[in-house]
C-alpha cells in the first residue's frame, strides 16, 4: 500500500497541534522500538470536539505517519476529517470505547504488543515490585482476561470492568493499554511500564527475585508524585524525544 500525500487539513488550531503531538508520538514510539509492523494504535482526543479522536491509518507503519494523514473518526467509527485511509477496526473497537466513556481520564491511549509487556502480560502474577520501575504501578494496574482479538462492542463493558480507576490496563496474554490526560503523561508512563516489564523479564530469568514490601512501595510511590511535578508530567521527555524524531526524520511534521 502506497503512503498517499495528505494535504494539511482544514482543522482548528488546537487540532493541528494535537496531530502534531501525535504523528510525533508514532515516530517516537518506532525509534524505541516500540511498533508492531501496520498494528497496534495511538489514539488522541481532539480538543474541543466531543467524541472525536485521531488514530493512525491502517496500512502505514509507524515511521510514515504524519500530521496530516492521521485519520480522525468519531466514537462511532464514523471517518469525520475526510481520509482516504481506512481505521483497523480492532484499534477503533477498543480506543472508542475508553474515549466514549471516559472522557478526559483518557484522551490519549495506547496499545503496544512490546516483547516485554507481553511477556508479563501473559505471566501468572503479572508485573511484580522486582524493581524500581515496576513500583511505580504497584496497585495501579487493572487486569483483563484474554478474549481474543478485541472486535466485540459488548467486550468494552469487562475492559471498563477490570480497568476500575486505574489508567493502565494489562490485557492478559495480549499487551498493555495505557492511558492519561495528555499524550506528555502517557508517553512517560508507557516508557516505565516497558522499563519495568523489561528488567521483571531480565531478573526473573535469574531465578528468584527480590521483591519490595508494600510498606516501601508505599513509600517510593508518595515520593515519586512530588518528583513528577518537576518533570511535567511527561513534558521534558515527550519534548526530549520529539528532537530526535525530528534529527532523525522530520517528515511526521508534514
Amino acid at each position: 500500500m502506497a503512503t498517499q500525500l495528505q494535504q494539511k487539513p482544514q482543522c482548528s488550531e488546537a487540532e493541528w497541534q494535537a496531530r502534531l503531538d501525535l504523528a510525533a508520538c508514532y515516530r517516537i514510539f518506532d525509534l524505541l522500538g516500540w511498533s508492531e509492523s501496520i498494528y497496534n494504535h495511538i489514539s488522541l482526543a481532539v480538543p474541543g470536539e466531543e467524541g472525536a479522536f485521531l488514530i493512525n491509518p491502517f496500512g502505514l507503519l509507524y515511521e510514515e505517519v504524519t500530521a496530516s494523514n492521521l485519520v480522525k473518526i468519531d466514537v462511532d467509527g464514523n471517518n469525520i476529517g475526510g481520509s482516504p485511509y481506512m481505521v483497523n477496526k480492532a484499534g477503533f473497537t477498543q480506543h472508542a470505547y475508553f474515549h466514549r466513556h471516559l472522557g478526559e481520564r483518557a484522551n490519549a491511549i495506547c496499545h503496544v504488543h512490546t516483547t516485554a509487556t507481553m511477556a508479563v502480560c501473559s505471566h501468572r502474577d503479572g508485573l511484580l515490585p522486582t524493581n524500581f520501575y515496576a513500583c511505580n504501578f504497584q496497585n495501579q494496574i487493572g487486569y483483563h482476561d484474554f478474549e481474543g482479538v478485541t472486535v466485540r462492542p459488548e467486550e468494552g463493558e469487562r475492559l471498563l470492568r477490570n480497568l476500575g480507576d486505574k489508567t493502565v490496563l494489562m490485557l492478559r496474554n495480549h499487551g498493555p493499554v495505557v492511558m492519561d490526560r495528555t499524550i506528555q503523561g502517557m508517553f512517560v508512563k508507557m516508557w516505565a511500564l516497558q522499563r519495568a516489564c523489561e528488567i521483571q523479564v531480565a531478573t526473573l530469568a535469574q531465578g528468584e527475585a527480590q521483591i519490595v514490601t508494600q510498606d516501601v512501595v508505599d513509600v517510593h510511590q508518595r515520593d515519586l508524585a512530588v518528583m513528577t511535578g518537576q518533570g511535567g508530567a511527561g513534558v521534558f521527555d515527550f519534548e526530549a524525544w520529539k528532537r530526535k524524531a525530528d534529527r532523525k526524520d522530520d517528515s511526521w511534521r508534514s
